[in-house]
């Protein structure tokens, strides 16, 4: 399936219009009871396309593309439809506000018990401690979204006249950028780094997972802690606001260590302090001191949608608008810390060793032992972000393009469902994360993760737009197109919600009767979402130059030039083909000011010249015959 994300996006635009906004009002839909995490799904399904992609911002109601104004025609006209996307950010923005003015970034419904994993009223036993319970998913996607919302706020409040509308924009960036910053808060109690024994349980299993050629238990131990001299060295001297030095000892060269972020607010967290002032608060915002109940230990998924919410966080266009108060730019260096050593540590676990890497050995194993091929994914994820992040070599990214097609197979995104084919279940009802501690104020919880089709195509196009190789990313892009058909054919196709994901019953269940779904799934609809502005990006790049064809193009170029030179030395000034050759000499310059940029077009106007300096030499010796 061929991908067209312009077009893809708009369609989504107008499903969700279709089932949010049916009554002239916008509603908190879906699967679930609306949550924090949900809900701001929901929201950025619409404001994450318009804000991350020009062409289809919604800022500026006189700018707007008339194709963009079809697709949310239900919100009104041009001039409208940006205050209706004031409106929902501000509703959004008030229901996860407390009484007391402090953000609320609880998993709410989100949340399960492992009996209710797959039942609807699992979020029945929970109490009411634990559905307050902040989770890494709302703090990273409240980044997300808060920096969406201001960005588009600021230049929308630019462009209003109406009095109130005005203190309605400068109202809100204020309420946005609070709850801001107690999400960025969050992200920096939510980072641990958990020190373990070589002998322990879990050291073992660190090991095991490293050691690919079954070398000597020292011999690895001192590579390790080789390979990760300076990364260690980096988290005992640099990142110190959140964490308990008493229970983390980095100074030990021989214990191992791993690092990123637990699902939820440490339980080892220390308080974090903040200039209010700076801030722009007056009071100290509740989430730098609350107590934190997560085990401090990295979940591998948490650190991956962390990594994402702090990504954007440190783009081009939070700095270029100037998004970030004082206060924030501080935090936000804090959090700079964190995801550079965490993209080091895990890219450097996942190509440690000189033969076969250990994200190669599908699945990957977690340090508590669980395995599964989503692991690996998410290991896999860190890994593109890392070698984003700085230069990759081609071998880097072949092997990872392998990893992505295996996992492609194995996740049967390229392959048929076999009939009682256990690799469903990563896809529905999802893997199932337990949320260590939560059992100290109630029953144990679990989070499902199931977005491993969109993950995988998000990634796939972040590797695509990473390579230099035409190869590596040809195998990509035909990758990304499969996984996009697979998902197309999980859309929902009847209802308001048509349009929307996720249906899996034709792809997932073909051995099975299931009743066809007909309310979105926000959590997966906004990771496709994702996506889509991911191969948006990728498509808005120059397309990829082989070196060999610059080469070429550059040889087809000087003999062209030259045939053109001799061709205008003997031209009579009053023929017609003075005229052809003043066409030609127009191409080849055109063709060699775009042979470094687009060698293909350029080659292509070179061989064009050529032909037509043949017949131009071909009619010469028709008239030299003819004497």
């Amino acid at each position: 399936m061929r991908l067209q994300p312009r077009q893809q996006l708009l369609d989504v635009w107008r499903a969700l219009t279709a089932t949010a906004y049916s009554g002239r009002e916008w509603e908190w839909c879906g699967r679930e009871d609306p949550n924090s995490v949900s809900d701001a799904e929901q929201l950025l399904c619409l404001l994450y396309p318009a804000t991350e992609l020009t062409s289809l911002a919604l800022d500026r109601p006189d700018a707007m593309a008339s194709d963009v104004h079809n697709a949310l025609r239900d919100f009104g006209d041009p001039v409208r439809i940006p205050q209706v996307v004031v409106d929902v950010i501000a509703d959004y923005i008030a229901r996860y506000t407390d009484e007391d003015g402090e953000p609320e970034f609880g998993g709410g419904s989100y949340l399960r018990t492992h009996s209710a994993a797959r039942a609807p009223d699992g979020a029945a036993q929970l109490s009411a401690e634990q559905r307050r319970l902040g989770v890494v998913d709302s703090y990273s996607l409240s980044v997300t979204l808060c920096l969406g919302a201001l960005g588009f706020l600021g230049v929308f409040g630019q462009s209003v006249r109406r009095p109130d509308l005005k203190a309605k924009v400068k109202d809100l960036q204020g309420a946005v950028g609070k709850r801001l910053t107690s999400a960025m808060i969050g992200l920096l109690r939510s980072f641990t780094v958990q020190v373990v024994e070589p002998d322990s349980e879990v050291g073992a299993v660190m090991l095991s997972t490293v050691n690919q050629t079954g070398a000597p238990e020292h011999v690895v131990l001192d590579e390790l802690r080789t390979r990760l001299v300076r990364l260690r060295a980096r988290l005992r001297d640099d990142v110190r606001i959140g964490i308990d030095r008493e229970t983390v000892d980095l100074d030990n060269d021989n214990l191992l260590f791993e690092c990123g972020w637990t699902w939820g607010v440490a339980r080892s967290a220390k308080p974090v302090d903040i200039n209010l002032a700076e801030a722009g608060l007056t009071v100290r915002p509740r989430i730098c001191d609350q107590d934190g109940v997560a085990d401090a230990r990295p979940y591998l998924y948490s650190t991956v949608v962390a990594l994402d919410g702090i990504n954007d966080l440190l783009s081009a266009r939070t700095g270029e608008l100037g998004l970030l108060n004082d206060a924030q730019v501080r935090l936000a260096e804090a959090l700079r810390v964190r995801w550079t050593l965490t993209q080091r540590y895990w890219s450097a676990i996942a190509r440690f060793g000189d033969q076969q890497w250990p994200l190669e050995d599908i699945p990957w194993r977690t340090s508590d032992g669980q395995e599964s091929d989503y692991f690996s994914l998410l290991v896999s994820a860190v890994l593109v972000q890392d070698l984003q992040d700085r230069q990759a070599t081609d071998d880097d990214l072949n092997r990872a393009v392998s990893v992505f097609e295996s996992l492609a197979q194995r996740g049967r995104i390229t392959r048929r469902v076999m009939e009682s084919d256990r690799s469903v279940g990563m896809h529905v009802p999802g893997v199932q994360m337990r949320l260590g501690g939560t059992d100290t104020i109630g029953p144990q919880l679990y989070w499902s993760v199931a977005d491993f089709a969109p993950l995988l195509l998000k990634r796939t196009l972040q590797a695509a737009r990473l390579s230099a190789n035409v190869t590596a990313r040809n195998r990509l892009l035909r990758l990304a197109e499969t996984t996009m058909e697979h998902l197309a054919r999980r859309q929902i196709s009847r209802g308001p919600a048509a349009g929307l994901w996720d249906d899996p019953a034709e792809v997932l269940f073909p051995y099975e009767e299931r009743k066809p779904e007909e309310a979105p799934s926000w959590y997966l609809t906004e990771r496709v979402v994702e996506a889509l502005v991911a191969a948006a990006r990728l498509f808005a790049e120059q397309p990829l130059r082989s070196a060999a064809l610059i080469i070429r193009t550059h040889d087809l170029l000087n003999e062209a030039e030259h045939l053109l030179n001799q061709e205008l030395l003997g031209a009579d000034a009053t023929t017609a083909v003075r005229n052809k050759l003043g066409e030609i000499e127009a191409k080849l310059i055109r063709a060699r000011a775009m042979v470094s940029e687009r060698p293909g077009t350029a080659h292509s106007l070179t061989v064009d010249a050529l032909l037509k300096l043949d017949q131009i030499a071909i009619g010469h010796d028709d008239a030299a015959r003819s004497f």
